[in-house]
């Protein structure tokens, strides 16, 4: 299945989509910025997962985008990108998987919160001209970022979890503590939520909350009494500050910082990620035409256990219970797994790119 896609150039003119019987879509802003619609353009949500964000980084001495498509080949094989096939990228990033998608023969509409990540997609891929259509947004926005372009369904989605280097390797953001800044974190900088407020503001029951179930910090309760007793004297400020809090409540017993795990769970609920993650692989089974894939890279066990119950539950065909006389046909059934379990990088790919190590590659193909 595939319906052409107008060249992004053209949009960048604003000439009229050819999907919306020449009236210009009010999702189409500037050419490359598309959203559920104009008040959601101001208030995006963040929807990627941790690269073991607090270790050494290649790439902490560069500020362009660089994505080196982690298990490229395994992710081509699943998904079958072949000319006349529609992809939607719901994590465009530094354009690496995309790149291989339409090298391939397909077409791509690649979708990402970041202006950064769209501005840079846009001149990179810009030579495939009619076969690639960047669109910011939210992927949640999935179902209505596709319906402003004229798109129903399409053949495959690739969801890559992964934060950017280049956002992590920007200290201004407050990702991680290898720079002291402002204590920021949102993916989205019209997003009102920051680290700061949750960490000045709110209450010790709900830091204790997030650092247990975001970072899987034992520890939650005495890093939560730290934060708050600190709070007191005056508030906290930036990366180093909380980072030292934090160290002094959690002891260091590996090579990890002490507050690794409670910086994940601030940008988890900074950017509602795994409620986001939730989200969007719901929208994923009506819009995927049939036969067609669904492919999810996953970087920390909290998002790999979404999409793994996920795509068990809309897998089976029957559920059964002891109290039923007989297994009954189940409602969410939608998917076929091509293999139960994750695929993992090769020892090849994990000792050339250390980010691959953590990832974890799902699949689901739509019944």
């Amino acid at each position: 299945m595939i319906i052409p896609i107008k060249p992004w150039l053209e949009l960048v003119e604003e000439s009229a989509s050819p999907f919306s019987g020449g009236k210009r879509s009010p999702g189409l802003q500037s050419g490359l910025v598309l959203s559920a619609d104009p008040a959601a353009d101001e208030f995006r949500l963040g929807g990627s997962g941790y690269h073991n964000l607090y270790e050494g980084n290649p790439m902490s001495d560069r500020k362009e985008f660089y994505h080196e498509p982690i298990m490229g080949e395994k992710i081509l094989e699943i998904l079958e990108p072949l000319e006349g096939k529609q992809v939607f990228d719901g994590t465009l990033g530094g354009g690496g998987h995309s790149q291989m998608c339409l090298e391939n023969g397909a077409h791509v509409i690649g979708c990402d919160q970041d202006a950064a990540a769209i501005e840079h997609a846009s001149k990179h891929l810009a030579h495939f001209e009619d076969r690639f259509l960047p669109v910011r947004g939210n992927f949640a926005e999935m179902d209505q970022l596709l319906s402003d372009v004229g798109v129903d369904q399409v053949d495959a989605i690739l969801l890559d979890l992964g934060v950017s280097s280049r956002q992590l390797d920007d200290g201004s953001r407050g990702f991680s503590f290898r720079e002291d800044a402002p204590l920021d974190m949102r993916m989205d900088d019209r997003s009102e939520l920051t680290a700061a407020v949750i960490v000045n503001h709110w209450e010790e029951a709900e830091l204790v909350r997030i650092f247990r179930e975001f970072g899987e910090e034992r520890r939650s309760r005495r890093a939560a009494a730290e934060i708050l007793r600190a709070r007191a004297g005056a508030p906290i400020e930036t990366t180093f500050q909380l980072a030292k809090i934090v160290e002094k409540a959690v002891p260091r017993v590996s090579g990890k910082h002490p507050a690794t795990r409670v910086f994940q769970a601030i940008r988890i609920a900074v950017n509602r990620e795994l409620d986001v993650l939730e989200e969007v692989l719901e929208k994923t089974v009506p819009v995927l035409a049939p036969g067609g894939v669904l492919a999810v890279l996953t970087f920390h066990s909290l998002e790999d256990r979404i999409v793994k119950h996920f795509m068990r539950r809309r897998s089976a065909p029957e559920l059964d219970r002891p109290e039923w006389p007989e297994p009954r046909p189940n409602p969410d059934f939608a998917f076929t797994l091509p293999f139960r379990k994750a695929a993992i990088a090769d020892a090849e790919e994990a000792e050339r790119n250390p980010r691959s190590r953590s990832a974890k590659l799902r699949a689901a193909i739509r019944n």
